[in-house]
């Protein structure tokens, strides 16, 4: 046998043959286990850095809207950016105010209400959705769960509460990706104020309740008086004393998307 043969058919080529196989074999498994797991990681990455900076945006919107709010400017425009999700004014969200004043006249209490829808702008993308309503901003997650992005601006000192209500109107939404604007005009600010309030009583309807319940509870210290699921509504109420004034600011939105 020549030495050519003798090293073609020795014990050695052989083993470098099989651990080449081994070795190119575990490359490939790597490579599709990776192509497997390592996309949807990448992919999770993804969607999460678009939440983010959705919730970034809002917390940016929030603020310029509640100028208009606040009368300090009668429109705002605001940019945007989409990840392929839809971003509408849309909603039936409401709330409803009940107050007990004393009526010196007849020397009683006297239960007033003060009643308004809200609505909303929402961004919605893939199972999560960010919202401005009434003077704050909103998340909800997957499973529902729903949580605060910005305070909205109800303000008690002791002795007065003020509880804004923006009236959103507009139904005009847009689907994609890129840069998109919201255009938002404000109409005529009413102040209706109440003295000698001895109880609030404040009902919210709106997709994200249960942040709403959060707030009304952490931030206001009233007491949750009932949380309806079905039709997504909190209720929370507080005894003042001494009596307080209480100023509810109506402001009507037009709300553009574009």
């Amino acid at each position: 046998m020549t030495g050519k043969k003798k090293v073609l058919l020795s014990d050695d080529a052989v083993s470098e043959v099989v651990d080449f196989s081994i070795t190119l074999g575990m490359m490939l498994l790597a490579v599709g286990i990776i192509a497997v797991a390592g996309y949807p990681l990448v992919q999770h990455m993804k969607e999460t850095g678009h939440q983010e900076n959705i919730r970034q945006s809002f917390a940016v919107l929030t603020p310029n809207m509640n100028k208009i709010v606040a009368g300090k400017a009668p429109s705002q425009s605001i940019e945007l950016k989409m990840h392929d999700g839809t971003v509408s004014v849309t909603g039936n969200s409401y709330i409803n105010v009940t107050m007990d004043t004393w009526n010196g006249s007849s020397s009683s209490i006297e239960a007033l209400t003060f009643e308004r829808q809200l609505r909303m702008v929402q961004n919605e993308y893939k199972e999560t959705s960010f919202a401005y309503e009434n003077t704050g901003a909103w998340a909800k997650y997957p499973q529902g769960r729903t949580v605060e992005v910005s305070k909205p601006v109800f303000v008690y000192d002791n002795s007065s509460l003020v509880i804004p209500m923006v009236t959103i109107t507009g139904s005009k939404g847009i689907s994609g990706a890129g840069l998109i604007r919201v255009v938002a005009d404000g109409g005529q600010l009413s102040v209706e104020s109440y003295e000698n309030v001895s109880r609030v009583e404040i009902t919210i309807s709106s997709d994200y309740y249960q942040a709403w319940e959060k707030y009304l509870d952490d931030s206001m210290e009233m007491q949750i008086i009932d949380i309806n699921t079905s039709t997504r509504t909190v209720k929370a109420g507080k005894n003042y004393n001494p009596n307080i004034d209480v100023f509810i600011t109506a402001s009507p939105m037009s709300v553009t998307v574009e």
